[in-house]
């Protein structure tokens, strides 16, 4: 299991049994000590379980988004219950560490397996944002991937919307 993996575990399994959230290790890994926007899934039977992130660095470095969002994945995505004691070893992580997001000026330029999006609208006078990450299953078309985007985001269909698009890179 990966170090940036292994965190993540460690982060939620403390969580869950001692209701403590841990402190980064003493020695980060070069990944680690990087300021990145993090994601953190986890996935039960194959099927999501939780998933928060940051697009942009939140925290001084990896391994402290790591700690944060992996706590938040289990106990505070609003699409799931908390995660409980007895699932645990049923439990899957993947970490994503996003790259800086960039403007999409042209639709040629995204790709739903290499680039995750983010749509942004500023109309009716608030700022709502969706994001989806790249290679998901089930999601093969740029049109499908800004449709969801924009769903989570709370971004009606027709609505006219910024585009940035990201890279990551995951581990398992």
């Amino acid at each position: 299991m990966h170090p940036l993996v292994k965190l993540a575990r460690q982060a939620i399994e403390t969580y869950i049994n001692e209701r403590r959230v841990i402190e980064p290790p003493a020695e980060l890994t070069p990944e680690m000590k990087q300021k990145a926007g993090v994601f953190v899934s986890i996935k039960k039977h194959g099927e999501l379980r939780g998933c928060i992130g940051t697009f942009m660095p939140a925290y001084e470095n990896v391994a402290e988004e790591i700690i944060k969002n992996a706590i938040c994945a289990a106990a505070q995505d609003p699409r799931f219950y908390c995660v409980q004691r007895e699932e645990l070893d049923e439990l899957a992580y993947s970490v994503d560490i996003l790259t800086p997001p960039a403007e999409v000026k042209d639709l040629k330029e995204l790709n739903p397996e290499k680039y995750g999006v983010i749509v942004s609208s500023a109309s009716g006078g608030g700022q709502r944002k969706g994001l989806l990450l790249p290679a998901l299953e089930g999601v093969d078309t740029v049109e499908e991937q800004l449709r969801i985007a924009k769903m989570k985001g709370g971004i009606s269909q027709e609505e006219d919307v910024k585009i940035f698009k990201f890279e990551v890179k995951r581990y398992h």
